[in-house]
């Protein structure tokens, strides 16, 4: 293991994770706000931006430990996919906003789908920062070479050999 390449992981890692929570966290204030260009109306994007940081503080104290246990898992086994990432983040989500409110039987909480959104774009952004690089630090190798013909042992171990 490098230590340094472990540090430098780690420092990844948050990074994403806070840049993950912001966007998600903007994703849903955009939604609920819908405002438009700045220069359109002012106050209605500061608006959105407060309530997106806010929100963004909110999902991420929300998602910490689950999305910590999901960064750990991916870490060590070296899950770099952009698939796996963004299905686990969007799986996070959808799981948290479940846990809310009821819903009628047999139907999805209202808002299940923006909420799902939110979890693919904050995966999107973490796979971007860290999660392509995920396990890296291990130091070895996860892939291993085929052996060549002249590896293999046996009677026609020279006979590719043109003497």
């Amino acid at each position: 293991m490098d230590g340094g390449k472990f540090i430098y992981q780690l420092l990844k890692v948050v990074t994403g994770f806070i840049l993950a929570v912001l966007a998600s966290g903007l994703f849903l204030a955009w939604g609920f706000f819908r405002a438009g260009h700045p220069e359109d109306d002012p106050v209605a994007f500061a608006t959105m931006i407060g309530t997106g940081l806010v929100g963004a503080s909110v999902v991420g104290a929300t998602a910490l430990v689950p999305a910590g246990l999901l960064i750990a898992v991916a870490e060590a086994v070296r899950l770099r996919g952009l698939i796996f990432h963004v299905g686990a983040a969007g799986a996070l989500a959808f799981a948290v906003w479940s846990l809310g409110g009821e819903a009628e039987p047999g139907s999805v909480r209202p808002g299940s789908a923006i909420a799902l959104a939110a979890g693919f774009i904050a995966g999107a952004v973490y796979w971007g920062v860290a999660g392509r690089t995920s396990g890296l630090w291990h130091g070895r190798s996860r892939r291993t070479s085929l052996p060549t013909t002249n590896d293999r042992p046996g009677k026609d171990e020279g006979a590719l050999r043109r003497d």
